[in-house]
């Protein structure tokens, strides 16, 4: 059974840094994308950062600059440093896999950053 399981966040000052970890199980982990998406109250869930097998990244234009994505591969772990965060990047923070037929999400881990 596949499991991802995030976590890492909490509540921090405007200007200040968290890191998410978000952890998998129950599959080949190296093999497949990962991704950090964010859902804030009353919003559509949108894509913050992913990262292919390889290591390619993609960031939203909103976190470029602040925020980098990172795995490890020999721990099935992918990771999201978060820097100079804004009350703006308070949210749920949801950890994804993409698989062929099917994606994996975690359960998600909130953030809040306070002004």
């Amino acid at each position: 059974q596949v499991q991802l399981v995030e976590s890492g966040g909490g509540l921090v000052q405007a200007g200040g840094s968290l890191r998410l970890s978000c952890a998998a199980s129950g599959i080949i982990f190296s093999i497949n994308a990962m991704g950090w998406y964010r859902q804030a109250p009353g919003k559509q869930r949108e894509l913050v950062a992913d990262i292919s097998s390889g290591g390619s990244t993609n960031y939203a234009n909103s976190v470029k600059g602040r925020f980098t994505i990172s795995r490890d591969n020999a721990k099935n772990t992918v990771y999201l440093q978060m820097n100079s965060l804004k009350p703006e990047d308070t949210a749920v923070y949801y950890c994804k896999m993409y698989r062929p037929g099917r994606d994996y999400w975690g359960q998600g881990t909130q953030v809040t950053v306070s002004s």
